[in-house]
């Protein structure tokens, strides 16, 4: 299992917990020696190879990344999709979302008072972007626009 681990390893922390079970019995190397190794403390490669042991048998959980535990979420992902339908069922394909007008009813429905920038977060995580404003306003006139760019005194000219 330790050479399948080896060779199948996405992190430098699987690699050195598989590494400081197998360097051992393959080479036959000391504890210290299997240590200096790895790159680790004589301690860190007796934990890292008895969490090995621990894990391969089913005694002990895989680690989860931080990333993934969401300590501090106010509703499962599945719970937020939910809500963020019924709230802003109006903006939905190629609909505008202006996120502080929905901003009360959203707090409301979650029960717990909600920051905008949590607020747009979590329309992060579920695909909503920010629309950025176009370049020109829908209502202008491109004709008149250019006379403005001929005819105005440009601060860019030498005087």
């Amino acid at each position: 299992m330790a050479r399948n681990a080896v060779r199948i390893a996405k992190t430098a922390d699987e690699l050195r917990s598989a590494q400081a079970l197998l360097l051992p019995l393959e080479l036959g190397l000391s504890l210290e020696q299997t240590a200096i190794a790895i790159g680790r403390s004589k301690g860190k490669t007796c934990t890292l190879r008895t969490n090995y042991c621990k894990r391969a048998t089913g005694r002990m959980a895989a680690p989860v990344a931080k990333r993934n535990l969401r300590n501090r979420a106010n509703r499962s992902l599945e719970e937020e999709k939910v809500l963020l339908q019924e709230v802003f069922d109006g903006a939905g394909v190629g609909g505008v979302l202006v996120v502080p007008p929905f901003a009360d009813k959203l707090r409301q429905k979650m029960g717990v008072p909600l920051t905008l920038s949590a607020i747009y977060r979590m329309l992060a995580r579920h695909g909503w972007r920010k629309i950025v404003p176009d370049t020109t306003h829908p209502k202008g006139d491109p004709l008149v626009r250019e006379d403005w760019k001929k005819n105005s005194p440009g601060c860019w000219v030498k005087r």
